[in-house]
């Protein structure tokens, strides 16, 4: 994949001489000279998220993840996009958009608010060169199935004509409501693929978090076979406990990762586990060599 990718940005080298690709070029070089000094396969497209390494400045953690071999830091809003940039880093997934996990589109009552809200951060998202942005349904708050579906796709396509203007992607992500987010609506992947279905729009994709649909309906590989055209992006996490996704939970990650590249996906896998060593970026670079294959 490395020397695909390279003859690939030869080729645009030879039709492109702006400084803007020059500098893409040279990030997209560097990480992979450190995915081959790692002895990284190159098949994943490894980030990290930001919150579950509070214990680092924001700098230490991008420095981390240049020193590992990892191309992206994300769960980061435009405040902080300059400082993963200096850093040659991508943010595979932003926030900042969103006023919480609990209150989204499923909220008629806050459509307009959610517009004003996407309607700033969308255009800084993609000033930035990023592309997914993120978004939630809120919890259920007593609405049936039917009408929180109804609810969102009515709330998030004014959304969605803002984000086809720029070309950002629009990723809702699913979340367990019996463990970490009692009430949230979107905690299945039927419910979210048919809220994509209905929308109809290349710009609305899904978040497809491995720890919580684990918790809401297993059969992960089968799920990630069939609906990997929905997903934008993945994340991973030990279950139970959301800790380190080694042989003290009960997911097999080389297994997974390997189904997702079999569907030839080509975004991003991002550690949104919770590491309980001392050594967090022990944890973190043991996860990066666990879904290596």
């Amino acid at each position: 994949m490395i020397m695909n990718r390279r003859n690939a940005l030869r080729t645009l080298g030879a039709l492109s001489g702006t400084m803007a690709f020059s500098g893409l070029k040279n990030r997209i070089e560097a990480a992979d000279k450190k995915l081959e000094e790692h002895g990284l396969k190159g098949n994943i497209n490894h980030c990290v998220t930001r919150w579950p390494y509070g214990s680092l400045t924001l700098e230490e953690l991008c420095r981390a993840c240049v020193d590992i071999g990892i191309k992206g830091l994300e769960l980061v809003g435009p405040d902080s996009f300059e400082t993963i940039k200096k850093y040659g880093l991508d943010c595979p997934m932003c926030n900042g958009a969103e006023p919480g996990l609990h209150i989204g589109f499923s909220h008629p009552d806050i459509h307009s608010s959610l517009k004003e809200s996407y309607e700033k951060i969308i255009p800084q998202v993609a000033e930035a060169g990023f592309k997914n942005l993120i978004c939630f349904s809120g919890n259920r708050d007593e609405m049936d199935d039917e009408t929180g579906i109804r609810n969102f796709v009515e709330g998030v396509k004014p959304v969605l004509q803002i984000a086809e203007k720029h070309g950002v992607v629009i990723c809702l992500e699913m979340l367990n409501s019996r463990v970490d987010h009692v009430g949230y609506m979107a905690d299945t992947t039927a419910w979210a693929v048919e809220v994509v279905d209905r929308v109809g729009s290349d710009n609305l994709k899904l978040l497809y978090d491995i720890y919580h649909m684990q918790i809401m309906e297993g059969d992960i590989i089968s799920r990630i076979r069939e609906f990997h055209d929905y997903f934008a992006h993945y994340h991973t996490g030990g279950v139970p406990g959301r800790n380190e996704i080694d042989e003290t939970q009960e997911l097999y990650y080389p297994a997974i990762m390997r189904a997702i590249v079999e569907t030839g996906y080509d975004g991003y896998v991002g550690q949104e586990f919770i590491p309980s060593r001392d050594d967090a970026l022990a944890s973190l670079i043991q996860a990066i060599e666990i879904c290596d294959v």
